[in-house]
């Protein structure tokens, strides 16, 4: 279900790092907890973002969330298609649905976030608490 090709956080944030650009989005198990997503708002880009800090939010008809960056960086781009059409979160969260795209100051960071096995492990146990 969740991409190998992906890296994942406990946020339920996915990033896909190709070369020192990483596009980051958030899961498909987060965006079944949210709910229908009516708006998202996302930095600009030349904003910089930092491991574990908000970067932006999700709203949805239940909540607000906060966005966790899994990386530091610059924002390259920001995905313009979700300010009309925030739903694709809901039907496309692992593609059409990307949030932002960052240039990596420090790629080690990656080394700190869990498989797509991992993450779904992750996610068993916390429904299970």
């Amino acid at each position: 279900m969740y991409p190998p090709e992906f890296l994942y956080t406990k946020d339920h944030e996915w990033i896909q790092v190709d070369e020192s650009v990483g596009t980051i989005g958030i899961t498909d198990y987060a965006q079944k907890e949210l709910g229908d997503v009516v708006f998202v708002e996302l930095p600009k880009a030349g904003d910089h973002v930092a491991a574990a800090e908000s970067f932006g939010t999700v709203e949805s008809v239940k909540a607000v969330s906060e966005l966790f960056s899994p990386v530091t960086g610059e924002v390259t781009s920001v995905n313009g298609k979700l300010n009309n059409n925030p739903e694709l979160v809901n039907s496309d969260p692992h593609g059409d649905a990307w949030l932002i795209r960052v240039q990596l100051t420090d790629r080690d960071e990656i080394d700190k976030l869990m498989t797509a096995d991992e993450y779904e492990a992750y996610i068993k146990q916390e429904k299970a608490d």
